[in-house]
């Protein structure tokens, strides 16, 4: 088992997370459109030792299973109540305000769209009882855009 994926299932997008077991590193992170997810996670199965899948269990789960029948044996539910409100605080734990911007109201700096990658990662760490922290290697453009 060295590594691991995550995904905050939504109707129009979902978070989606690789981390790295063994390192304890969040080595991809991506909101991409719904419609796009099967072929995503077939690519990254393709070309990364993922053991598992793990899903939330919430909007939208039943319908994305069904598109990710070919993992059917690797994919796992789990609960992900309350994800999207605790990404706002797990957000500025991966980035950390600085300088005088730390003045001015954190909701300035949360775009949205990042907070369902941020998602997938909570239902990751609960899943494993675990944090990660970011890899080096990681394009944070992906969660900042």
């Amino acid at each position: 088992m060295c590594k691991l994926i995550s995904i905050d299932p939504g109707k129009y997008k979902c978070g989606l997370v690789l981390v790295n077991i063994k390192k304890k590193t969040i080595d991809q992170a991506i909101v991409l459109n719904t419609e796009f997810l099967p072929k995503y996670v077939r690519t990254l199965k393709s070309v990364e030792n993922i053991s598992k899948v793990i899903m939330g269990n919430g909007t939208t789960s039943k319908e994305n299973i069904d598109k990710l029948k070919f993992i059917k044996k690797d994919l796992i539910l789990f609960e992900e109540k309350n994800t999207t409100y605790r990404a706002k605080k797990r957000f500025f734990e991966l980035f950390p305000i600085m300088g005088l911007k730390n003045l001015l109201p954190k909701d300035l700096f949360i775009i949205n769209k990042n907070l369902d990658a941020v998602s997938a990662l909570i239902i990751l760490e609960d899943y494993c009882n675990d944090k990660f922290t970011l890899s080096k290697d990681i394009d944070i453009k992906t969660w900042l855009k």
